[in-house]
């Protein structure tokens, strides 16, 4: 499981891990603080991810708050979180400081769930994406999108790859099938991409009809991430993409808000056994 997850979703885990068990212990910051003789500022870093704690911290940690036998697994995660490159580092110029956090939770997910108004970017062809690039309103060269295109391809392998694929589970707005991104032909292979990603037994795809009328997720977009079991006690994140930058939601109300929402959105949607049909009747016009 460590090995599909990224050193910026590692750093999170144990920050979210430690701050879980020492409330649950019954103990403040300080308390914790002083048990390993660090500053409550100091201390405070590790909960909040801005720093790794030492093994050896979490360890006199974990066997106060008695939890011994996490011990262990605390290690092999700070082990892991301490060496290798997180992939996206060979395309810098793509990835802003806020994106980083969600490609690595994202590459670490066991279930990614979603509520799109366009293709998401997971199930996108090459010529989709570069076509909403070119469309967009920020002026992009050749290059710049090329880079952003193959982010977005490499961002896909999770789907594919031989251990730990992610369960995707994506409502799709009718608009998103029915919008001609790049032109009839591109449209037409992206439909296509579509169909042959829904036989994956890790892929779900439902359509929320335009019948549907005013749905649950008529305020916006959003992704819901959850994590493998081993990181018992995450409640997961919510991910919101505006123009500006991308929103993380963590507190357990928050997602659990989210949850409620993608929940009342796959009732109103078709069920994914009915995604063939949905597909079959968006009429694709011909070339000009």
């Amino acid at each position: 499981m460590v090995a599909n997850t990224s050193r910026f979703a590692l750093r999170r885990w144990i920050a979210i891990e430690l701050k879980r068990l020492r409330e649950a212990a019954g103990y403040e910051p300080a308390d914790a603080a002083a048990r390993i003789d660090k500053g409550v500022t100091a201390y405070r870093h590790y909960e909040n991810g801005a720093r790794l704690p030492s093994a050896s911290d979490v360890e006199v940690l974990l066997n106060w708050y008695s939890k011994p036998e996490r011990v262990p697994f605390f290690r092999e995660l700070i082990k892991a979180a301490q060496k290798g490159k997180d992939w996206w580092i060979n395309f810098p110029a793509a990835v802003p400081e806020w994106l980083e956090l969600y490609l690595g939770l994202e590459y670490g997910a066991a279930r990614i769930s979603s509520y799109d108004t366009i293709i998401p970017g997971l199930l996108q062809t090459r010529e989709y994406a570069e076509a909403l690039y070119r469309a967009g309103e920020r002026r992009l060269t050749d290059e710049e999108i090329h880079t952003k295109v193959e982010l977005r391809m490499t961002r896909q392998k999770i789907l594919t790859r031989a251990e730990g694929a992610p369960q995707l589970w994506s409502v799709l707005d009718e608009c998103a099938l029915r919008r001609l991104v790049g032109g009839p032909e591109v449209m037409r292979a992206q439909l296509d991409h579509l169909v042959k990603m829904a036989e994956r037994t890790n892929i779900e795809i439902q359509v929320l009809p335009n019948s549907a009328g005013a749905h649950a997720g008529i305020e916006g977009t959003f992704t819901i991430l959850d994590y493998p079991a081993e990181f018992e006690g995450d409640p997961g994140t919510v991910y919101v993409e505006t123009r500006i930058r991308g929103i993380y939601y963590e507190e357990p109300p928050q997602v659990t808000e989210y949850r409620r929402v993608f929940e009342r959105l796959q009732v109103q949607a078709l069920g994914p056994d009915e995604f063939g049909d949905a597909l079959a009747k968006i009429k694709i016009p011909k070339e000009p």
